[in-house]
């Protein structure tokens, strides 16, 4: 397999990982700021989320030579699950609980029926 080959396989988990990395720094970034006036924080989540759109929006748009929407949007949401999960514990400085686990896990389970195929 070549580079070109692989691009549209692995762009979309690469460039969703990065981008959801934008995101979530713009929707939970601000709740260790919670003094500051809602409208800034508001404006200041915008201009994040901008760069998050400029990855996105590129890797759905390779990806879906591949991947079907529903399959990008799976990936997309176990992204976030995992990145979030970094950023609750290591920037928020929150505790994951055992239900947090088994709540991810069972949505990584439905996950995975998404990318099921059908035999035959």
């Amino acid at each position: 397999m070549t580079f070109q080959s692989l691009w549209p396989w692995a762009a979309p988990i690469l460039l969703l990982s990065v981008s959801n990395l934008f995101m979530t720094a713009a929707w939970y970034g601000h709740l260790k700021f919670p003094s500051k006036a809602l409208w800034a924080v508001v404006l200041i989540s915008w201009g994040i989320a901008f760069f998050e759109y400029c990855l996105a929006v590129p890797a759905n748009r390779i990806g879906h030579r591949v991947w079907s929407a529903a399959e990008l949007k799976t990936i997309q949401e176990v992204i976030t699950l995992v990145i979030f999960s970094g950023f609750a514990v290591f920037y928020l400085g929150e505790s994951l609980t055992w239900s947090h686990a088994a709540g991810f896990g069972l949505i990584a389970l439905g996950a995975g029926v998404i990318f099921l195929r059908p035999l035959g």
